[in-house]
């Protein structure tokens, strides 16, 4: 079935009053996607007001550089990527103190190679909507339980669905060095939400 040309359309009379300085389609803009940037932004950053500010941020970058946007993506995917960025960028202003290993929170291995503890089944499918609501909120949880270079590695790559080079591009890293903070953030991640998996699965 072919795309729906509405919304490509909508974007290209959006971007065009935008670039003739339309004060209304900028008002347009904000309005439409706020929201949505909004809940990006919290799941990178703790406090509501850097969030809001990682969104402020992210409209005065994508305001600047709008003469510079091709069109070839949604103006929604382009945003996106910007307050991704945007939060990114708050990060690394606020990092004040080293950040603590991750090796406490990786799981516990015999010396035959065998973990201590086989892992409990993570079930996702064939869940009620109330239900993959609170596995959600229970992954999320764990993951703002992370180290944050390990926690942004996992959100880029499993949650807002980057693939490695562009992580790697974003977080200012080599993308095999993104490969191994995804695998270890995964383990650390299983690991920390272990007993309550257990627990839903009554083991």
């Amino acid at each position: 079935m072919p795309a729906d040309p509405k919304p490509a359309t909508a974007d290209a009379a959006l971007l065009a009053r935008l670039r003739a300085g339309d004060d209304s389609a900028y008002e347009e803009l904000v309005r439409c996607h706020t929201g949505r940037l909004l809940a990006v932004a919290r799941r990178f950053l703790r406090s509501e007001e850097d969030a809001h500010d990682a969104v402020q941020d992210a409209f005065v970058s994508a305001f600047r550089s709008i003469d510079g946007f091709e069109g070839q993506a949604q103006l929604s995917t382009w945003l996106h990527r910007i307050v991704v960025n945007a939060s990114l960028m708050r990060l690394r202003r606020a990092r004040r103190k080293p950040e603590e290993p991750i090796d406490a929170l990786l799981p516990g291995f015999l010396e035959n190679g065998m973990m201590e503890r086989p892992a409990s089944p993570w079930r996702s499918e064939g869940l009620d909507p109330s239900e993959r609501n609170e596995l959600r909120k229970l992954v999320l949880d764990g993951i703002g339980r992370l180290p944050e270079s390990y926690r942004n590695v996992l959100m880029l790559r499993d949650v807002e669905d980057l693939d490695t080079q562009e992580a790697a591009e974003m977080l200012g890293i080599s993308p095999g060095a993104v490969k191994t903070r995804l695998h270890r953030a995964r383990q650390a991640l299983r690991e920390l939400l272990e007993p309550e998996l257990r627990e839903a699965s009554g083991a």
